[in-house]
This record gives C-alpha cells, structure tokens and sequence, in this order.
C-alpha cells in the first residue's frame, strides 16, 4: 500500500524529516510502503536484523522486551507521529524489543538501506538524525523526570489531558487500549492505577469501562502539574 497525502504530512513532522525540504523528504520516502495490522498482530520481534524503521500514522503499538524470568516488560507505547527503530535500523543491529500492535495500526516503514544511500547523498539529512538523536535522549530523560517526580495520580491526569479532545471544560475520553497496558505505560501497577482512577473521582473525572467523563479538562491539567493530594482534597470538600 502506498503513501498518501495525509501520510506524507504526519511523516514530515517527525523529528528526523524536520526541516528537510519537501523534494528531499519525498526521495527518502520513495521506497516506504503502509504496513496495516490488527490488533496484537506482531510487527517485529525482538532479536530480530532491524532491516527498516517505522513511522505510527494511526492507532498505537507497545513495544516491550521478555526478562530473564520470562514476564513481560512495556517499554514505550507509541501513537500518531511517533518514530521508531532508525538507529538499530541505519546500523544494522537487532532489535532491542518486540513491537506489538495495541490496537488496530496504520504504519509506514522505511527501508533502512534506502536511507543510508540518501544521507550519503545529502549531508543535511544526517544533521537532521543527529538532531534527532538528541530530542530523542531530551524526552527520555523527561520521561525518568516524570517517572521519578510525578505522582501516579498526577501521570494518569497527564495521560489523559493528552486524549482529551478539547483544552478545558467538560468532555468524555474513550481510552485507546486495555488499563493494563496504560500502567505499564505510566509505569504503575495496575492496582495503582485502579487507585488513582478512584481518586481522580473527587477531581471530577470518572471512569465507566472504556470511558472517562472529565467535568473540566483544564481542572485535569492542572492536577497534572501540581501537588495531587491538596488539589483533590480540595476539590472534595
């Protein structure tokens, strides 16, 4: 399947495509092709030669590793715009996880061997890897930031100010994919999660199944950012 006009916009966002020129952006892209998946079908596996790397345009993927014990460990859970697998790909190394599709999955993938000819042919293309690279290790080092700062309440109100479709005011988030996997993305357990989702109640976010009812997204935001416990007590006097 090949690229379409709306794929080639989202492609042109990601960190690595980010101030490449149109006609340079299309050259890279000439052998992609449109990989669609169900859900839980396998994308690669880990230890796999990493032949290519992928750029998410719809739906979500998780993307974890099997431990000694043989248990399941999440390592990202990624949506629209998100890229991965360029430096094991550009290098030809194994993949490092499994990637799995959470939900149904619309994915573009690059051949790596392609991209390699491209930078050797224009220079600003590895300027823009590099670049890459770099906001790549910035946002990992957020995310630990967060994993070691923010409460677990305070990481699901995020989680979910980030699926709201509105900036403030009330509204209804659909969750994208099952709450074990959304623990493990917020690095909780899920007994934790269930926890917050009972706390976020007095924030005036309520959880029915697969739906949150969110009485003020901006509210949300704001437990997001600050101390949880005042603002939650506060808002359940």
């Amino acid at each position: 399947m090949h690229l379409t006009s709306d794929d080639l916009e989202i492609i042109s966002r990601i960190a690595m495509f980010r101030g490449l020129n149109p006609e340079t952006i299309l050259h890279i892209t000439a052998p992609a092709r449109v990989v669609m998946l169900k859900a839980r079908d396998t994308l690669f596996r880990q230890g796999e030669k990493a032949t290519a790397f992928f750029i998410m345009i719809d739906g979500w993927t998780k993307h974890y590793r099997i431990n000694f014990s043989g248990d399941e460990a999440v390592i990202h859970v990624l949506t629209r715009g998100d890229s991965f697998a360029e430096s094991v790909a550009l290098t030809g190394a194994l993949f490092p996880a499994t990637a799995e599709a959470a939900t149904d999955a619309r994915i573009v993938r690059i051949p790596a061997d392609h991209v390699v000819r491209c930078i050797r042919e224009h220079s600003e293309i590895a300027l823009a890897m590099i670049a890459s690279t770099a906001q790549r290790l910035q946002e990992l080092m957020l995310h630990v930031e967060q994993l070691k700062a923010q409460s677990s309440i305070q990481r699901l109100a995020e989680f979910l100010v980030a699926l709201a479709p509105v900036t403030d005011g009330p509204c209804v988030i659909t969750l994208p994919f099952d709450k074990s996997l959304i623990a493990a993305r917020l690095g909780v357990k899920p007994e934790s999660l269930s926890r917050a989702f009972a706390k976020l109640r007095l924030a005036g976010a309520v959880v029915h199944s697969a739906r949150v009812a969110v009485n003020d997204v901006a509210k949300l935001r704001l437990l997001a950012t600050n101390d949880d416990q005042r603002l939650i007590k506060k808002r359940g006097k």
